[in-house]
């Protein structure tokens, strides 16, 4: 099983960096897991060019399972979203790849081609501590489907 977070841009507080390191961890025992951070887009250009040089740099770089994490998706509870990751394990998938956009999101192709659009909510969050979120909810996920004692 492998389990990628590809995002948009570098993290670059280290308590940020440090939580992730730990979920990446935690999720060793789970999956092959990796977070693959890509360059923002050029500055100088539009707000759309950024979404598209950004969104195909994203699709690149996904692999298996698309799930597009995005304002407008669905809202999924903790246990839903581990369903969902069970569910497509069971029906034979080994790879997800969780796409975070840039501070501009994603384009309306992207979100057409990913398998899946999933929101965590209507707030926004700071995009560095939005990937840490991704970290822990997918740790929670595959916590509920391991029966581990960590979902409460």
């Amino acid at each position: 099983m492998k389990v990628n977070v590809v995002a948009i841009g570098k993290i670059k507080e280290k308590y940020f960096t440090d939580a992730i390191a730990e979920y990446a961890k935690r999720l060793s025992r789970y999956a092959d897991f990796k977070v693959i951070e890509l360059a923002d887009a050029p500055q100088g250009k539009t707000v759309e060019e950024q979404k598209k040089i950004e969104s195909d740099e994203l699709l690149q770089k996904a692999k298996g399972f698309v799930i597009a994490l995005d304002p407008r998706g669905k809202e999924l509870t903790s246990e839903d979203f581990a369903e969902l990751i069970k569910t497509k394990c069971t029906e034979g998938q080994s790879e997800f790849s969780f796409l975070i956009g840039g501070s501009h999101g994603h384009t309306d192709e992207l979100r057409a081609q990913a398998d899946v659009v999933m929101s965590f909510g209507k707030p926004t969050f700071p995009h560095q501590l939005f990937r840490v979120m991704t970290c822990e909810q997918i740790y929670r996920a595959f916590c509920i489907i391991n029966g581990t004692p960590y979902h409460k």
